[in-house]
């Protein structure tokens, strides 16, 4: 379950998303996010679930691989439709007459557009993390928060931190595995249907986790010291950003279909 995580990966290939400059990807991930809350119709989502195909494609990750990081959420997928299609009143379809086992059919469809959203949100933000080294994302991160220097905010550092939690998210997760399965070859039960006896096999599994991270941080911070590491300021780099006519075209190309896209809210037609 652990290794289905894809958010914080990356997919080492040589496709044109792969070549993009990471500034013009993360300015298009913001664009997507915001689409996706503005759409509250069913039938645009499926011009936004062809265009993230599309996209797959060309970053040349196999689909399979992108669907993997929906695994560890289908509990949550499938809480957060039924409270909405249970707590959501309108046109009640089911009601068991007990307390709030009861269907509707807006709670039905809020609950679907609130599963879509995060299922496109998780997919969208993967394709981020995959077709972006951890350095790239850094320095896009860095070169987009550069121009609030002047009002004293810390662009190089908040760059880095992001890209560093991010990066080493993939990290924990091995680790988690590996401590899970040394627990359980000393009897620990981490598939207990007792809700109690899960809650308590987890403690054996926090404390090495959170002692394991912590070292981590500290070999991090031991080893950016010893190459004299001392932040942004005056600090070069080997392979400059810069924007490329393609980048240009594929920014303002996929975010006009965003607009498009969410323009449809507007629309006095489809469901």
């Amino acid at each position: 379950m652990l290794k289905d995580i894809t958010l914080g990966q990356y997919y080492p290939a040589s496709s044109k998303i792969h070549q993009l400059d990471p500034r013009v990807k993360l300015l298009f991930t913001f664009v997507f996010m915001a689409t996706i809350f503005m759409v509250n119709k069913f039938y645009p989502f499926v011009f936004i679930i062809l265009f993230v195909g599309f996209l797959a494609k060309l970053s040349t990750i196999p689909i399979k691989y992108l669907l993997k990081g929906i695994k560890p959420l289908m509990a949550i997928l499938i809480i957060t439709f039924l409270i909405n299609a249970m707590l959501t009143p309108g046109q009640i379809i089911f009601d068991s007459g007990f307390w709030l086992f009861r269907l509707t059919v807006e709670g039905l469809q809020l609950g679907a557009f609130m599963v879509l959203r995060l299922i496109l949100l998780v997919v969208g933000t993967s394709l981020l993390t995959l077709t972006t080294t951890p350095i790239a994302l850094t320095d896009g991160i860095e070169k987009l928060l550069s121009p609030m220097r002047k009002i004293g905010v810390p662009a190089h550092e908040i760059a880095m931190m992001m890209t560093i939690a991010l990066r080493f998210i993939p990290t924990l997760l091995d680790e988690t595995d590996k401590i899970m399965k040394a627990q359980m070859a000393r009897g620990a039960d981490f598939e207990s249907k007792n809700i109690v006896e899960r809650a308590k096999s987890l403690i054996p599994l926090l404390v090495p986790l959170f002692i394991s991270a912590f070292r981590r941080a500290d070999d991090l911070a031991m080893a950016m010291e010893s190459r004299c590491y001392r932040g942004g300021e005056g600090r070069t780099r080997m392979n400059e950003l810069v924007l490329t006519k393609s980048d240009w075209i594929s920014f303002v190309g996929a975010s006009i279909l965003m607009i498009l896209i969410a323009a449809t809210r507007y629309f006095p037609f489809g469901v």
